[in-house]
């Protein structure tokens, strides 16, 4: 537990940091553009490490997805038990005739994937850029 809040701590620092070194960035000629690109990246991973680590403590002191489950299925069966998973963090709805209900909330996917995904584009264009910088004479990387 103390662990994930050290993550969230340091990802909410290194978000704001970047957002802040990116400001400046900008208003400096000539830009940096793939060192801008590689902040843009930090920035965006480091928001999805903070959104999946406040899901996780979400989960940890029992989450908002134990409201999506219903006392009973269309079936009639009852709900037995409430399975919430860590990652991709989800809550499955148990009911006692055996079936399952899973819940992956939509946040999820828009809030950790999506800037996890455009960290990883953005890291990629970084480096394309840097080394293509490297090849051209007279610029310097």
């Amino acid at each position: 537990m103390f662990l994930m809040g050290a993550l969230l701590a340091a990802s909410l620092v290194t978000a704001v940091v970047g957002v802040v070194v990116i400001l400046i960035l900008l208003s400096l000629p000539p830009l940096p553009v793939p060192g801008i690109y590689a902040l843009v990246a930090l920035v965006l991973a480091s928001s999805a490490v903070a959104v999946y680590c406040y899901g996780w403590f979400s989960v940890t002191w029992g989450g908002p997805f134990p409201e999506l489950c219903t006392g009973r299925n269309d079936a009639g069966a009852g709900l037995a038990a409430i399975e919430q998973q860590y990652w991709p963090l989800r809550n499955a709805c148990v009911y006692s005739d055996g079936s399952t209900v899973e819940y992956v909330p939509t946040s999820v996917t828009v809030f950790v994937c999506l800037p996890a995904g455009a960290a990883l584009v953005s890291a990629g264009a970084s480096g394309y850029l840097r080394r293509r910088a490297g090849r051209t004479p007279g610029v310097i990387p």
